[in-house]
Protein backbone atom coordinates (compact mmCIF):
# COMPACT_ATOMS: atom_id res chain seq x y z
CA UNK A 1 0.00 0.00 0.00
CA UNK A 2 1.02 3.41 -1.18
CA UNK A 3 2.49 5.26 1.94
CA UNK A 4 -0.31 8.25 3.37
CA UNK A 5 0.68 11.88 2.39
CA UNK A 6 0.84 14.21 5.10
CA UNK A 7 -2.97 15.98 5.19
CA UNK A 8 -1.29 19.53 5.11
CA UNK A 9 1.07 18.42 2.59
CA UNK A 10 -1.90 17.37 0.24
CA UNK A 11 -4.31 20.76 1.22
CA UNK A 12 -1.13 22.47 -0.12
CA UNK A 13 -1.11 24.78 3.01
CA UNK A 14 1.03 25.28 6.26
CA UNK A 15 0.77 23.32 9.44
CA UNK A 16 -0.58 26.84 11.38
CA UNK A 17 -3.19 27.15 8.61
CA UNK A 18 -6.52 28.82 10.00
CA UNK A 19 -10.07 27.15 9.04
CA UNK A 20 -10.83 29.90 6.66
CA UNK A 21 -7.41 29.01 4.31
CA UNK A 22 -7.75 25.12 4.91
CA UNK A 23 -12.10 25.27 3.64
CA UNK A 24 -10.57 27.82 1.04
CA UNK A 25 -7.67 25.32 -0.21
CA UNK A 26 -10.19 22.32 -0.02
CA UNK A 27 -12.75 24.00 -2.17
CA UNK A 28 -9.92 24.51 -4.88
CA UNK A 29 -8.89 21.08 -5.14
CA UNK A 30 -12.33 19.66 -4.66
CA UNK A 31 -13.43 21.51 -7.78
CA UNK A 32 -10.26 20.88 -9.31
CA UNK A 33 -10.37 17.33 -9.18
CA UNK A 34 -13.98 16.42 -8.67
CA UNK A 35 -14.44 13.14 -10.81
CA UNK A 36 -18.17 14.46 -12.78
CA UNK A 37 -14.93 18.03 -13.70
CA UNK A 38 -12.48 15.97 -13.76
CA UNK A 39 -12.16 12.49 -16.26
CA UNK A 40 -8.27 12.06 -15.83
CA UNK A 41 -6.61 8.96 -14.27
CA UNK A 42 -6.00 9.07 -10.82
CA UNK A 43 -8.53 12.23 -10.43
CA UNK A 44 -10.77 10.14 -8.38
CA UNK A 45 -8.38 8.53 -6.04
CA UNK A 46 -7.33 12.31 -5.58
CA UNK A 47 -10.44 13.74 -4.75
CA UNK A 48 -10.83 11.01 -2.01
CA UNK A 49 -7.44 12.14 -0.55
CA UNK A 50 -7.94 15.47 -0.47
CA UNK A 51 -11.56 14.72 1.09
CA UNK A 52 -9.82 12.44 3.90
CA UNK A 53 -7.22 15.15 4.63
CA UNK A 54 -10.33 17.76 4.69
CA UNK A 55 -12.67 15.93 6.87
CA UNK A 56 -9.44 15.37 9.91
CA UNK A 57 -7.99 19.01 9.45
CA UNK A 58 -11.32 20.90 9.41
CA UNK A 59 -12.34 19.17 12.78
CA UNK A 60 -10.22 20.94 15.62
CA UNK A 61 -10.53 17.99 17.80
CA UNK A 62 -9.38 15.47 14.63
CA UNK A 63 -6.69 18.08 13.94
CA UNK A 64 -5.06 18.32 17.19
CA UNK A 65 -4.95 14.38 17.75
CA UNK A 66 -3.43 14.57 14.00
CA UNK A 67 -1.10 17.27 14.56
CA UNK A 68 0.49 14.94 18.14
CA UNK A 69 0.05 11.51 16.67
CA UNK A 70 0.08 11.97 13.10
CA UNK A 71 -1.26 8.98 11.58
CA UNK A 72 -0.27 6.63 14.40
CA UNK A 73 -3.42 7.65 16.89
CA UNK A 74 -3.89 4.99 18.61
CA UNK A 75 -7.69 6.15 19.82
CA UNK A 76 -8.88 6.79 16.16
CA UNK A 77 -7.73 3.09 14.96
CA UNK A 78 -6.20 5.26 11.97
CA UNK A 79 -2.79 2.68 12.53
CA UNK A 80 -0.99 4.27 9.24
CA UNK A 81 -3.91 3.06 7.33
CA UNK A 82 -5.92 5.80 7.91
CA UNK A 83 -8.88 5.94 9.19
CA UNK A 84 -12.53 5.11 6.57
CA UNK A 85 -13.96 7.89 5.28
CA UNK A 86 -17.86 7.82 4.89
CA UNK A 87 -19.39 10.83 3.00
CA UNK A 88 -18.83 14.13 2.46
CA UNK A 89 -18.84 16.09 5.66
CA UNK A 90 -17.35 19.34 6.93
CA UNK A 91 -20.48 21.47 5.79
CA UNK A 92 -20.80 20.17 2.34
CA UNK A 93 -23.10 16.92 2.96
CA UNK A 94 -22.70 15.26 -0.70
CA UNK A 95 -21.62 15.99 -4.63
CA UNK A 96 -25.08 17.85 -4.48
CA UNK A 97 -23.65 19.96 -1.86
CA UNK A 98 -20.29 20.68 -3.42
CA UNK A 99 -21.81 21.33 -6.54
CA UNK A 100 -23.69 24.50 -5.00
CA UNK A 101 -21.09 25.58 -3.27
CA UNK A 102 -19.23 26.07 -6.10
CA UNK A 103 -21.76 26.93 -8.91
CA UNK A 104 -24.25 28.77 -6.81
CA UNK A 105 -27.15 26.15 -6.66
CA UNK A 106 -25.35 23.25 -8.41
CA UNK A 107 -26.53 21.12 -11.27
CA UNK A 108 -30.87 22.15 -10.38
CA UNK A 109 -29.56 26.01 -11.21
CA UNK A 110 -27.59 25.02 -14.07
CA UNK A 111 -30.38 23.22 -16.18
CA UNK A 112 -31.70 23.95 -19.36
CA UNK A 113 -35.07 23.72 -17.59
CA UNK A 114 -35.41 27.79 -16.27
CA UNK A 115 -35.29 30.14 -18.24
CA UNK A 116 -31.83 31.58 -20.11
CA UNK A 117 -30.62 34.71 -21.70
CA UNK A 118 -29.97 34.00 -25.77
CA UNK A 119 -26.51 34.44 -26.99
CA UNK A 120 -25.09 37.90 -27.91
CA UNK A 121 -24.05 38.94 -31.17
CA UNK A 122 -21.15 40.54 -32.52
CA UNK A 123 -20.66 42.86 -35.22
CA UNK A 124 -17.78 44.90 -36.87
CA UNK A 125 -19.06 48.37 -38.27
CA UNK A 126 -16.84 50.81 -40.70
CA UNK A 127 -17.57 54.13 -40.84
CA UNK A 128 -16.42 57.42 -41.76
CA UNK A 129 -13.96 60.58 -39.75
CA UNK A 130 -17.18 62.48 -39.83
CA UNK A 131 -19.71 59.79 -38.99
CA UNK A 132 -17.33 59.44 -35.93
CA UNK A 133 -16.79 62.95 -34.75
CA UNK A 134 -20.41 64.13 -35.41
CA UNK A 135 -22.68 60.94 -34.24
CA UNK A 136 -24.94 59.73 -36.76
CA UNK A 137 -27.93 57.07 -37.76
CA UNK A 138 -27.48 54.05 -39.70
CA UNK A 139 -29.03 50.97 -40.39
CA UNK A 140 -28.07 47.37 -40.19
CA UNK A 141 -29.41 43.80 -41.45
CA UNK A 142 -28.92 40.99 -38.79
CA UNK A 143 -29.95 37.62 -39.41
CA UNK A 144 -30.90 35.93 -36.14
CA UNK A 145 -32.53 33.07 -34.82
CA UNK A 146 -36.09 34.76 -32.78
CA UNK A 147 -38.51 33.04 -31.08
CA UNK A 148 -40.69 31.23 -33.38
CA UNK A 149 -43.63 32.58 -33.79
CA UNK A 150 -46.30 29.69 -34.40
CA UNK A 151 -45.37 27.80 -31.76
CA UNK A 152 -44.56 31.00 -29.53
CA UNK A 153 -41.01 29.60 -28.57
CA UNK A 154 -42.24 26.41 -26.79
CA UNK A 155 -41.21 24.03 -29.82
CA UNK A 156 -44.94 22.25 -29.98
CA UNK A 157 -47.85 22.01 -32.15
CA UNK A 158 -49.78 23.11 -29.42
CA UNK A 159 -49.95 23.18 -25.45
CA UNK A 160 -51.52 20.23 -25.28
CA UNK A 161 -48.46 18.27 -27.55
CA UNK A 162 -46.33 19.71 -23.94
CA UNK A 163 -45.73 16.86 -21.05
CA UNK A 164 -43.44 16.49 -18.11
CA UNK A 165 -41.13 14.27 -18.99
CA UNK A 166 -41.67 10.83 -16.75
CA UNK A 167 -37.85 10.18 -16.07
CA UNK A 168 -37.02 13.51 -14.12
CA UNK A 169 -40.91 14.36 -13.11
CA UNK A 170 -40.58 17.92 -14.85
CA UNK A 171 -37.14 18.57 -12.79
CA UNK A 172 -34.64 18.62 -15.68
CA UNK A 173 -32.19 16.23 -13.89
CA UNK A 174 -31.77 12.61 -12.50
CA UNK A 175 -30.10 12.25 -8.74
CA UNK A 176 -28.42 9.00 -8.42
CA UNK A 177 -27.75 7.24 -5.24
CA UNK A 178 -25.15 4.58 -4.48
CA UNK A 179 -23.51 2.85 -1.60
CA UNK A 180 -19.86 2.74 -1.94
CA UNK A 181 -16.58 1.93 0.39
CA UNK A 182 -16.89 5.49 1.88
CA UNK A 183 -20.59 5.61 2.16
CA UNK A 184 -23.63 6.75 0.47
CA UNK A 185 -22.35 8.94 -2.08
CA UNK A 186 -25.37 11.21 -4.58
CA UNK A 187 -25.06 12.41 -7.91
CA UNK A 188 -27.05 14.42 -10.19
CA UNK A 189 -26.65 14.55 -14.34
CA UNK A 190 -29.19 16.15 -16.94
CA UNK A 191 -31.88 14.05 -18.30
CA UNK A 192 -30.65 12.36 -20.97
CA UNK A 193 -34.26 12.07 -22.16
CA UNK A 194 -35.32 15.67 -22.23
CA UNK A 195 -31.83 16.94 -22.30
CA UNK A 196 -33.09 19.37 -19.24
CA UNK A 197 -36.14 20.71 -20.25
CA UNK A 198 -38.00 19.01 -18.13
CA UNK A 199 -40.87 18.43 -20.78
CA UNK A 200 -41.47 15.76 -23.35
CA UNK A 201 -42.98 17.17 -26.75
CA UNK A 202 -45.01 14.71 -28.70
CA UNK A 203 -46.19 16.72 -31.91
CA UNK A 204 -43.30 18.71 -32.65
CA UNK A 205 -44.34 22.46 -35.00
CA UNK A 206 -44.54 22.58 -38.35
CA UNK A 207 -42.43 25.90 -38.71
CA UNK A 208 -39.85 25.20 -36.49
CA UNK A 209 -39.62 21.59 -36.22
CA UNK A 210 -39.28 21.83 -32.27
CA UNK A 211 -36.71 23.92 -31.84
CA UNK A 212 -39.02 27.16 -30.52
CA UNK A 213 -36.72 29.25 -33.16
CA UNK A 214 -36.68 30.29 -36.54
CA UNK A 215 -34.21 32.35 -38.61
CA UNK A 216 -34.91 36.05 -39.43
CA UNK A 217 -33.47 38.99 -41.41
CA UNK A 218 -34.31 42.01 -40.04
CA UNK A 219 -33.28 45.72 -40.40
CA UNK A 220 -32.68 48.05 -37.38
CA UNK A 221 -31.39 51.69 -36.50
CA UNK A 222 -28.29 52.38 -34.63
CA UNK A 223 -27.64 55.89 -33.40
CA UNK A 224 -23.39 56.22 -33.25
CA UNK A 225 -22.71 58.67 -30.42
CA UNK A 226 -20.21 61.74 -31.51
CA UNK A 227 -16.57 60.94 -30.55
CA UNK A 228 -16.69 57.33 -31.04
CA UNK A 229 -13.09 56.22 -32.51
CA UNK A 230 -11.62 52.76 -33.78
CA UNK A 231 -11.92 49.64 -31.64
CA UNK A 232 -14.83 51.19 -29.39
CA UNK A 233 -17.95 48.93 -29.10
CA UNK A 234 -22.00 49.62 -28.34
CA UNK A 235 -24.24 47.71 -26.75
CA UNK A 236 -27.80 47.55 -28.00
CA UNK A 237 -29.83 45.50 -25.41
CA UNK A 238 -32.03 42.60 -26.84
CA UNK A 239 -30.86 42.70 -29.89
CA UNK A 240 -28.69 39.48 -29.68
CA UNK A 241 -29.89 36.12 -30.08
CA UNK A 242 -33.83 34.77 -28.48
CA UNK A 243 -33.74 33.53 -25.18
CA UNK A 244 -35.30 30.17 -24.17
CA UNK A 245 -38.03 28.81 -21.96
CA UNK A 246 -39.17 32.63 -21.99
CA UNK A 247 -35.64 34.07 -20.94
CA UNK A 248 -34.63 37.25 -22.25
CA UNK A 249 -32.95 38.18 -25.61
CA UNK A 250 -29.08 38.34 -26.03
CA UNK A 251 -27.77 41.32 -26.75
CA UNK A 252 -26.06 43.24 -29.86
CA UNK A 253 -22.25 44.53 -29.50
CA UNK A 254 -20.82 46.82 -32.63
CA UNK A 255 -17.33 47.55 -32.70
CA UNK A 256 -16.51 50.36 -35.27
CA UNK A 257 -13.04 50.86 -37.14
CA UNK A 258 -13.19 54.79 -38.25
CA UNK A 259 -11.20 55.57 -41.37
CA UNK A 260 -8.82 57.94 -41.34
CA UNK A 261 -9.65 61.86 -42.97
CA UNK A 262 -7.07 63.11 -45.29
CA UNK A 263 -6.20 66.36 -43.40
CA UNK A 264 -7.32 66.29 -40.03
CA UNK A 265 -5.00 63.39 -37.58
CA UNK A 266 -6.85 62.18 -34.42
CA UNK A 267 -5.13 61.28 -31.71
CA UNK A 268 -7.56 60.46 -28.50
CA UNK A 269 -9.97 63.81 -28.69
CA UNK A 270 -7.42 65.70 -30.03
CA UNK A 271 -6.53 66.37 -33.50
CA UNK A 272 -3.71 67.59 -35.41
CA UNK A 273 -3.77 69.74 -38.20
CA UNK A 274 -0.31 70.51 -40.80
CA UNK A 275 -0.88 74.08 -42.46
CA UNK A 276 2.02 75.68 -44.77
CA UNK A 277 3.28 79.71 -44.16
CA UNK A 278 5.23 81.56 -46.06
CA UNK A 279 9.00 82.88 -45.30
CA UNK A 280 7.54 86.14 -44.90
CA UNK A 281 4.40 85.58 -42.54
CA UNK A 282 7.29 83.42 -40.60
CA UNK A 283 9.32 86.58 -40.28
CA UNK A 284 7.13 89.30 -39.79
CA UNK A 285 4.46 87.53 -38.46
CA UNK A 286 0.47 87.20 -39.59
CA UNK A 287 -3.01 86.41 -38.80
CA UNK A 288 -4.46 83.22 -40.58
CA UNK A 289 -8.02 81.61 -40.62
CA UNK A 290 -7.82 77.78 -39.68
CA UNK A 291 -10.21 74.80 -40.29
CA UNK A 292 -11.14 73.03 -37.81
CA UNK A 293 -13.72 70.39 -37.21
CA UNK A 294 -16.16 72.87 -36.12
CA UNK A 295 -15.86 76.67 -37.17
CA UNK A 296 -12.83 78.28 -38.84
CA UNK A 297 -10.47 79.74 -35.92
CA UNK A 298 -8.49 83.02 -36.62
CA UNK A 299 -4.48 81.94 -35.40
CA UNK A 300 -2.24 84.47 -34.61
CA UNK A 301 1.26 83.66 -35.92
CA UNK A 302 3.75 85.62 -34.16
CA UNK A 303 6.99 87.86 -35.98
CA UNK A 304 9.96 84.97 -36.00
CA UNK A 305 7.96 81.83 -35.95
CA UNK A 306 10.10 78.83 -36.73
CA UNK A 307 9.10 75.59 -38.81
CA UNK A 308 7.65 73.11 -36.86
CA UNK A 309 6.18 75.06 -34.52
CA UNK A 310 3.03 74.01 -32.44
CA UNK A 311 0.16 76.06 -31.66
CA UNK A 312 -3.18 75.09 -29.82
CA UNK A 313 -6.37 76.00 -30.23
CA UNK A 314 -8.71 75.11 -27.20
CA UNK A 315 -12.04 73.13 -27.44
CA UNK A 316 -11.79 72.36 -31.02
CA UNK A 317 -11.13 68.74 -30.86
CA UNK A 318 -13.15 65.68 -30.84
CA UNK A 319 -16.20 64.93 -28.32
CA UNK A 320 -15.94 62.87 -25.45
CA UNK A 321 -17.69 59.81 -26.12
CA UNK A 322 -18.82 60.09 -22.23
CA UNK A 323 -20.24 63.78 -22.80
CA UNK A 324 -17.63 65.35 -21.28
CA UNK A 325 -15.54 68.44 -22.97
CA UNK A 326 -14.18 67.92 -26.02
CA UNK A 327 -10.23 67.71 -26.90
CA UNK A 328 -7.96 70.24 -28.44
CA UNK A 329 -6.65 71.01 -32.05
CA UNK A 330 -3.03 71.77 -32.65
CA UNK A 331 -1.24 73.54 -35.76
CA UNK A 332 1.52 72.67 -36.74
CA UNK A 333 3.18 74.80 -39.07
CA UNK A 334 5.92 74.66 -42.01
CA UNK A 335 7.60 77.32 -43.42
CA UNK A 336 7.63 77.09 -46.90
CA UNK A 337 10.67 78.13 -48.42
CA UNK A 338 10.22 80.15 -51.97
CA UNK A 339 11.26 78.39 -55.12
CA UNK A 340 10.76 80.17 -59.18
CA UNK A 341 11.48 83.64 -57.98
CA UNK A 342 10.80 86.14 -60.35
CA UNK A 343 13.35 89.16 -60.96
CA UNK A 344 11.63 91.46 -58.30
CA UNK A 345 11.19 89.05 -55.65
CA UNK A 346 15.46 87.62 -56.06
CA UNK A 347 15.94 91.29 -56.13
CA UNK A 348 14.54 91.96 -52.84
CA UNK A 349 16.02 88.69 -51.44
CA UNK A 350 19.42 89.78 -52.39
CA UNK A 351 19.35 93.14 -50.67
CA UNK A 352 18.05 91.31 -47.74
CA UNK A 353 20.86 89.25 -47.79
CA UNK A 354 23.23 92.28 -48.16
CA UNK A 355 21.77 93.81 -45.08
CA UNK A 356 21.92 90.76 -42.98
CA UNK A 357 25.71 90.58 -43.83
CA UNK A 358 26.64 94.11 -42.89
CA UNK A 359 24.33 94.13 -39.14
CA UNK A 360 24.64 90.61 -38.20
CA UNK A 361 26.14 87.56 -38.46
CA UNK A 362 24.23 85.54 -40.59
CA UNK A 363 22.72 81.52 -39.42
CA UNK A 364 25.47 79.74 -40.95
CA UNK A 365 28.19 81.76 -39.20
CA UNK A 366 26.10 81.34 -36.07
CA UNK A 367 26.52 77.77 -36.99
CA UNK A 368 30.15 77.40 -37.73
CA UNK A 369 31.34 79.30 -34.55
CA UNK A 370 29.28 76.57 -32.46
CA UNK A 371 32.68 74.43 -33.40
CA UNK A 372 35.35 76.91 -33.01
Amino acid sequence: MAQKRDYYEVLGVQKGATQDEIKKAYRSLAKKYHPDINKEPGAEEKFKEINEAYETLSDEQKRQRYDQFGFDDPMSGMGGGGQGFSGFSGGFGGFEDIFSSFFGGGARQRNSNGPRQGEDIEKQMTISFEDAVYGCKKKIRLSVDDECTACGGTGAYSKSDIHTCPDCHGTGYILRRQQTIFGMTQTQSVCPRCHGTGKEITRKCDVCGGTGRVRKTKDIEIKIPEGISTGMSLRMEGYGAAGSNGGPNGDLYITFNVTPHKTFVRDGNDIYLEIPISFTQAALGDTIEVPTLWEPEKLKIPAGTQSETKFKIRGKGVKNPKGIGRGDQYVIVHVKTPTNLSKEEEELFRKLDSVEKKEKKSVWENFKNLFK
